[in-house]
């Protein structure tokens, strides 16, 4: 049976208020206007570096006055592919409705 490795996180409180700004994007009251926001930015939903780069979780107001982009740029390499791993995993637990809906930004290419 395949266990993943745990990995501490090092910097645990940009890493915890980056992960509490994807989970508010991701709350039912505001996945569709994060949809949208990403549509509207022409961007794909996994380019999760573009996503920071156009301030995206900012826009739908996930996150007051810190950046996401400073955030993840402040964490070390391994904390940022587990808060990758965890938008990535979040994006993915999005309903078929809506995932139908924006077709377009969930297509890989």
């Amino acid at each position: 049976m395949f266990e993943q490795a745990t990995i501490k996180i090092e910097k645990e409180k940009e890493f915890e208020e980056l992960k509490a700004a994807i989970n508010r994007a991701f709350a039912p009251e505001k996945i569709q206007k994060y949809l949208k926001r990403v549509a509207s930015a022409g961007l794909r939903i996994r380019d999760f570096d573009s996503v920071l780069a156009q301030g995206v979780l900012e826009q739908v107001g996930a996150l007051a006055g810190s950046k996401a982009k400073g955030l993840y740029e402040s964490l070390t390499l391994t904390d940022r592919a587990q808060m990758k791993e965890f938008y990535l995993s979040r994006i993915e637990e999005v309903g078929p409705e809506l995932r139908a809906k924006f077709q377009k930004t969930y297509q890989y290419y």
